[in-house]
C-alpha cells in the first residue's frame, strides 16, 4: 500500500433507474356491455367494485379511461389478457398503452 493510505475502499453506489410506466387505457365502443368492463376491471385489475363502476362511467362518457399506470411488461401483460377475454365474449373492446 502506497503511503498515506489507510486501506479502507469506499463503496460506491449506483442507483438502478426506474422501469418507464405505461397507463393501460380502455376505450368506449358502442358493442362491449358496461357490466363487462366492470368485470374485467374488477378482475384483471383488481378493482373494487365501487371504483370498477367509477372508472367504466368515465370510459363512456369520456370515450376513454385509465385502468392502472404499470412497468411496460405488466402492462402488456394486462392488456394482452383484456383483449383476450373481450374476444372469448365476442366484445371489440379496445386496450392499448400510453407511456405515463
Amino acid at each position: 500500500m502506497p503511503s498515506g493510505e489507510t486501506g479502507v475502499q469506499e463503496e460506491s453506489r449506483t442507483r438502478t433507474a426506474r422501469p418507464p410506466l405505461f397507463k393501460v387505457l380502455l376505450h368506449n365502443d358502442d358493442y362491449t356491455s358496461m357490466e363487462f368492463v366492470v368485470q374485467v376491471l374488477e378482475t384483471v385489475f383488481r378493482k373494487s367494485p365501487p371504483e370498477a363502476n367509477r372508472i367504466m362511467l368515465n370510459i363512456h362518457v369520456k370515450g376513454m379511461g385509465v385502468c392502472g399506470i404499470y412497468p411496460h411488461e405488466i402492462a402488456e401483460t394486462k392488456a394482452v389478457r383484456v383483449r383476450s377475454l373481450a374476444k372469448e365474449e365476442g366484445f371489440p373492446l379496445r386496450c392499448t398503452l400510453e407511456e405515463a
